[in-house]
């Protein structure tokens, strides 16, 4: 039995599971399939995974990239998101620019944005 084989969840904390579900069901578009006994809201993910907002009240989000999402197409996805109300982060680093919120990392396309608490998420194109 080896790991590289089983499926994952992915646990991102949130100080509101309400307010959360809003933005990962309505502004991201996933697919959610209800709520656990700890009041966690459950996502199905591709290829079987599954994101689990859980409820911590406490939490503050990481300063690093918390989850990223592989598209075909990355403006295209970006324009969608934005349809939908997601706010897009700009960076102009020394080792990171963005420009029309995409940055090009070697052979990868990447852009960011975050939840309502925080968390960073990725949209991310292999090129």
């Amino acid at each position: 039995m080896a790991l590289t084989h089983r499926t994952v969840a992915m646990m991102m904390p949130v100080t509101d599971v309400d307010r959360s579900r809003t933005f990962y069901s309505e502004s991201l578009g996933l697919d959610y399939t209800g709520t656990n006994d700890e009041g966690s809201a459950v996502y199905a993910l591709d290829g079987g995974s599954t994101l689990v907002l859980l409820p911590r009240p406490d939490s503050t989000p990481s300063g690093s990239t918390a989850m990223s999402f592989e598209v075909d197409d990355i403006h295209a996805e970006i324009s969608d998101l934005e349809g939908r109300g997601v706010v897009f982060d700009d960076y102009d680093l020394p080792d990171l620019t963005t420009v029309d919120h995409v940055c090009v990392l070697g052979a990868e396309k990447a852009a960011w944005f975050k939840d309502p608490d925080g968390n960073v998420l990725c949209l991310h194109q292999d090129t």
